[in-house]
């Protein structure tokens, strides 16, 4: 009976794949690497201490940053800069802006898109650490954050901006600071603050 067993097992062949069934598992694999490439560069802002995840400007909240940002010239920094949006329309209104974004892959289709439009050539985007990054050669700031950083945020503005510096601050307000304007409401609340010293 062991002989039988033994001569059995001898006689069956791996079966092996078709080729419609390889190029399926190829495809599929192709496309979950594909996936986690694209996905990676937007995942890991969340597996920060505070998470800065990127979410556009909508047309409303880009409204309310001119309003607030009407007659003022000068330098302007856009914290969490992401695609840019706020800086091309800084650039628009005849500001010398820039800014910070600890993501590559956004800082890069900035610098891009910064290329391609004679208008914003010259804005620049730092990919850099908000915490590491120098804001005294500003005289107005937005910052896109999120509630857990206002408070540090706040803080470093405090110290390091000159008098009379503009922020404006979008979707969650400076939790100590009193603003001198508030523009919109809800999710694309824009409110303007003026440092005092």
């Amino acid at each position: 009976m062991e002989l039988e067993l033994l001569q059995n097992s001898e006689t069956k062949k791996p079966s092996k794949l078709s080729f419609t069934g390889k190029a399926l598992i190829y495809v599929t694999g192709g496309l979950a690497v594909g996936v986690s490439v694209i996905c990676v560069p937007f995942v890991v802002p969340a597996l920060r201490k505070i998470c800065l995840p990127y979410v556009p400007a909508t047309t409303e909240q880009l409204l309310g940053v001119s309003k607030a940002l009407a007659g003022r010239n000068g330098r302007l920094l856009d914290v969490g800069s992401g695609d840019g949006r706020i800086v091309f329309t800084a650039a628009k209104l005849g500001f010398q802006a820039d800014g910070v974004e600890l993501n590559p892959w956004l800082v890069y289709y900035s610098r891009i898109a910064a290329l391609l439009n004679p208008v914003y050539r010259g804005s620049k985007f730092y990919r850099r650490d908000l915490w590491k990054f120098d804001l005294k050669p500003y005289n107005n700031i937005v910052i896109f954050g999120v509630e857990q950083m206002m408070d540090d945020f706040e803080k470093k503005l405090i110290t390091e901006t000159n008098k009379d510096t503009v922020v404006v601050a979008c979707r969650f307000p400076l939790p100590n600071m009193v603003p001198v304007e508030t523009i919109g409401s809800g999710v694309d609340t824009v409110w303007k603050y003026v440092v005092k010293r």
